[in-house]
């Protein structure tokens, strides 16, 4: 099966666009492993999916299936990238879109010079909806590893995440401790793990390794979740620049019942095929 495809960024985590308005495109886990690798597939954090809606008040739906094949819930750059997928394959003419996903409803809208911004939805605090294992709800918890102790906020903003601070995002441990916590046994689902450096209340580094996928770039989520645990916490203000390995995003939030906001740009490298059963 010959399958067309448009690989995208945002900030450098990158994506395998995949149109499936006029029929869907059902991919296993492993030909999604298969077209993510980097030596042997076309390389990828994320496969996309834009199909036609399956529910009244979307304009499409929005499917993610990670490197290692799962499906995940949400990811911010990769919404910024469907908004400007569907406006250059001529499915919509419209500055705004809302596409439905895993984590519910996100409104989209093209700015200038293709920035998108995303209404990422309502932020959860709480344990069970992470989930997280907890007695209570709290900003900060602790967990053990490697018989060190670290402190971390968490949140769930489509996808649950993590947050812990360092004094330089350069020599932080992300390989080994965002290993060690994204499958630590207090997260059912797994967790995506931050590491903020707060250079000002009004920006922060951040590096995030990803559930299923390793370090990125860039991760939208990530950066909303830093943002918004730093807001709670009282280290930050409501209005966020957050520096990322590719590049930065602007996250702002108006606090609780309100949606997060995240601005970034969105690029188009370039439109191929791939044959599946080469793959396999």
């Amino acid at each position: 099966m010959e399958l067309p495809f448009t690989k995208m960024h945002g900030l450098g985590n990158d994506f395998v666009v995949i149109d499936g308005t006029s029929a869907r495109v059902d991919i296993n886990a492993a030909q999604a492993r298969a077209i993510a690798d980097r030596r042997t597939g076309v390389g990828c954090d994320q496969l996309l999916f834009l199909e036609s809606p399956s529910i009244e008040g979307a304009d499409f739906d929005y499917r993610i299936l990670n490197a290692d094949g799962g499906e995940v819930e949400h990811c911010g750059n990769g919404a910024r990238c469907i908004a400007v997928f569907a406006r250059d394959q001529g499915h919509t003419d419209k500055p705004a879109i809302t596409v439905n996903s895993l984590a519910g409803l996100l409104d989209l809208t093209i700015d200038v010079d293709d920035l998108v911004t995303v209404a990422m939805g309502i932020p959860t605090f709480l344990p069970a909806e992470i989930p997280f294992i907890a007695e209570s709800q709290d900003i900060r918890y602790e967990v053990a590893i490697d018989d060190e102790s670290y402190e971390f906020g968490t949140v769930a903003i489509g996808n649950p995440h993590a947050v812990t601070d360092v004094d330089d995002v350069d020599t932080a441990p992300v390989e080994r401790i965002g290993a060690a916590l994204q499958s630590h046994a207090r997260f059912p689902n797994r967790v995506n793990v931050g590491f903020r450096q707060i250079l000002n209340r009004d920006h922060i580094r951040l590096r995030v390794f990803e559930r299923g996928v390793g370090e990125t770039l860039a991760c939208g989520t990530g950066a909303c979740a830093a943002a918004i645990t730093g807001m709670i916490q009282d280290v930050l203000n409501y209005r966020v620049t957050v520096s990322l390995p590719g590049g930065d995003l602007v996250v702002h939030w108006r606090g609780e019942n309100q949606a997060v906001m995240m601005t970034g740009p969105a690029q188009t490298v370039y439109r191929g095929s791939v044959n599946l059963d080469d793959l396999a």
